[in-house]
């Protein structure tokens, strides 16, 4: 099977079921905390102790998206649910949902030959794929 290529003009991104006007991109990266069991008497590991997964990403919007600023400046930050469905014209593709999303922080740019860039790093308990 050869790959499949998705539309970011097609594909969506939805906070809360809100869809994020103005999406320019998004990426994660799922990690899972793991420590090596080493072998008594050889340079070589003899197995994985496996832990907790970590989920971090980054969006980046053009100009600003209200919803995520007002949970930013929270005084006890609500957490937030995030799906990005990505669809290869018509068709989805593939669905990423991401569950108890909180925001870490956030960087904004605006340049004289540009439009408005706000750039939220946010967390996830999990990543699901479908």
């Amino acid at each position: 099977m050869g790959p499949m290529i998705v539309s970011a003009a097609k594909s969506k991104v939805t906070i809360d079921g809100d869809v994020v006007d103005g999406i320019q991109s998004i990426d994660f990266k799922v990690r899972r905390r793991q420590a090596d069991v080493e072998s008594v008497g050889w340079g070589e590991r003899i197995g994985v102790e496996s832990g907790q997964v970590i989920v971090t990403g980054t969006l980046r919007v053009s100009s600003m998206f209200k919803k995520l600023d007002d949970l930013l400046y929270m005084a006890v930050p609500d957490s937030f649910n995030m799906v990005a469905e990505l669809n290869k014209g018509d068709e989805l593709v593939k669905k990423i949902t991401f569950d108890e999303c909180y925001l870490d922080d956030k960087s904004f740019e605006m340049t004289a030959n540009g439009v408005a860039l706000t750039v939220y790093n946010f967390t996830a308990t999990r990543a699901r794929e479908e």
